[in-house]
């Protein structure tokens, strides 16, 4: 198995969907973990898929692709999915995350 993570979630999401656009953020330098944690990331997704879904029903798919990775040291997820529609609205852009207070 790969050491790198943002690899592995990759590989998982495509594996059972396409995207029109991916993006994985490993933020885990924002956060008091060691270093190299490779525990909190984010994910912008954009799908054909999540069309006629629900926001809470977008982040029960991408966490149920991801259960692996939860169960081996994924601490923390920001998922912002989107349909086309959706993202285009945006101008293609997703929100920045919140600061994180560092111990």
């Amino acid at each position: 198995m790969s050491n790198d993570r943002a690899a592995r979630i990759e590989a998982s999401l495509l594996a059972e969907m396409e995207f029109d656009h991916l993006q994985i953020v490993d933020e885990s330098s924002n956060h008091s973990v060691p270093e190299g944690a490779q525990s909190h990331f984010k994910l912008v997704l954009v799908a054909g898929r999540f069309d006629g879904m629900s926001r809470i029903a977008r982040h029960r798919l991408i966490n149920d692709l991801l259960a692996d990775e939860f169960s081996g040291g994924l601490h923390a997820l920001a998922i912002h999915a989107y349909t086309h529609a959706e993202w285009q609205a945006r101008f293609g852009e997703a929100p920045m995350s919140p600061a994180c207070a560092k111990a």
